[in-house]
């Protein structure tokens, strides 16, 4: 069942809801303020008494849960920390959302209020609305029996006052956007043996017909055609062959701005003959989140219409070993015309995103944007909830920043050094695809950076926050979409 999302601007004390979520600025009075006065003064005093024991005081990202005990009409309430109000965000109202969202979950509740201490713009509407869906969302495909959720969460309304019909159209687009980036959830918490390069070219495939894209999908023979020898290199030790997908969202009218986005798309990555440690092995199904990313992505492109051509590309393929498998030491081609040394084939993801670049590069896009898992040693610099991202643009830098900041996702800018371009020269071959271990991130970037040209260019390393072990903020366990949200608020500055 959908979930469905009203405006109401009655009494919020009276409505009858298994779970009232309350958003409370920070303060040492948040019971004699709007709208926790109110709730006390229904539940006769005794909201306070609790709120001062608990000493909840409404700092950001602290919770409360409350058992009502029938003294209001919602069956449970839950208060959530907001912050100080001059910190607040549409991205603050999302993270409340979702914690609002996910509570709901634990409770089994089917109906969900939510009530804010200030009046709401469409923006913060669309927003609470995006943080519902991503925080109820649960991956339950190969679930069967006592392990299906006993309720799930069909109704939410948001309390508000004066007029409801921009901001119901705000919550409708965010839902989609929300249902859009649980997409890229989905095909991130696939199993590996079930999502193969061909299935998630397929899934793709369906995702541009339901969204009304173009979509054109190369095979092995298309791709042998046009000279894709890295990307088919890295594929040839499974018996799933490799796939390039391209996704087009056009405007009604002609735009001059064409931006394209780039996904890694490994759908699993055993680390080829220089194999992988056993530990750990199996989170690499979510080697493919760039390439889900972009998916999600354009499904959200496809929901707001924007005035710019957007175009998606993925390479896809499963690194695996077998005797056809290939080997450090070896030399091949690409679409670009150069010639690259394989070091490490544990270093695949730079080998599919190289030939996917060069490709993209021809389409003459304004801006080029690649996200993909590519180096754990991003993870070491950052941490496992903070993308990097790489442009030797100031003013691109500054507003993809501006668009990461909006949207309440986190990236940092890492340097492009030059002097380390020199690790990646080749005795035999025009490069050699990997460096020293110091700084693995910058020599990758730098990798990247041979097959894009003179093209305005970012490179996103999404390798911590694309899956996550535990939720956090409007985040899931497992597949996150990190950096979705992030990438459209892009394409809308535009």
């Amino acid at each position: 069942m959908p979930l469905e999302f009203r405006c109401a601007t009655t009494d919020f004390s009276k409505e009858s809801v298994d779970l009232l979520a309350v958003g409370v600025f920070a303060g040492e009075a948040v019971t004699t303020t709007y709208p926790v006065d109110t709730l006390d003064k229904a539940m006769g005093g005794v909201l306070a008494e609790f709120i001062a024991q608990q000493e909840f005081t409404g700092k950001k990202d602290q919770t409360l849960e409350v058992d009502t005990l029938g003294r209001l009409a919602a069956r449970r309430l839950l208060l959530v920390g907001l912050g100080e109000p001059k910190e607040i965000s549409s991205a603050v109202y999302r993270t409340f959302a979702a914690r609002a969202g996910r509570n709901a979950n634990g409770a089994k509740a089917k109906s969900l209020a939510l009530v804010l201490p200030s009046k709401i713009q469409a923006d913060d509407a669309r927003a609470l609305a995006e943080g519902v869906v991503l925080g109820a969302y649960r991956f339950t495909k190969y679930l069967t029996g006592d392990r299906l959720p006993k309720a799930e969460l069909a109704h939410a309304t948001v309390f508000t006052s004066g007029k409801t019909d921009k901001l119901k159209s705000a919550m409708n687009l965010g839902a989609r956007i929300a249902k859009s980036i649980c997409i890229t959830r989905d095909l991130v918490n696939e199993p590996p043996n079930e999502l193969t390069p061909i299935v998630l070219a397929s899934h793709a495939q369906q995702i541009a017909k339901q969204h009304g894209l173009d979509c054109k999908v190369f095979d092995r023979k298309a791709l042998e055609r046009k000279g894709m020898k890295l990307l088919l290199a890295v594929g040839q030790g499974s018996v799933n062959e490799p796939r390039l997908v391209h996704l087009t969202y056009k405007p009604a009218k002609p735009s001059k701005k064409k931006l394209v986005w780039v996904g890694k798309g490994i759908t699993f990555d055993s680390g080829g003959i220089c194999i992988k440690p056993a530990a750990g092995m199996g989170d690499m199904k979510s080697d493919m989140a760039g390439a889900a990313n972009v998916i999600g992505l354009m499904a959200c492109v496809a929901e707001i219409a924007p005035d710019v051509e957007v175009h998606g590309i993925i390479a896809t393929a499963e690194n695996m070993l077998d005797g056809n498998a290939y080997r450090p030491g070896d030399i091949f081609g690409s679409l670009d015309g150069k010639t690259v040394e394989i070091i490490n084939t544990d270093a695949e993801g730079r080998l599919v995103l190289a030939d996917a670049l060069a490709y993209a590069r021809a389409l003459n896009p304004s801006v080029l944007v690649c996200n993909a898992t590519l180096t754990g040693a991003c993870v070491v610099a950052l941490g496992q909830h903070c993308s990097g991202f790489f442009t030797a643009q100031e003013e691109l830098a500054a507003k993809f920043n501006k668009a990461a900041a909006d949207s309440g996702e986190q990236f940092w800018r890492l340097p492009l050094l030059e002097d380390m371009r020199e690790q990646l020269k080749s005795d035999v071959a025009d490069l050699k695809h990997t460096g020293d271990r110091w700084g693995g991130s910058i020599s990758a970037a730098l990798f990247l950076t041979e097959f894009v040209g003179d093209t305005p260019f970012i490179h996103c390393d999404i390798a911590g926050p694309a899956l996550a072990e535990k939720p956090y903020s409007f985040y899931s366990k497992g597949g996150t979409g990190h950096g979705v949200l992030a990438f459209l608020r892009f394409v809308e500055t535009f």
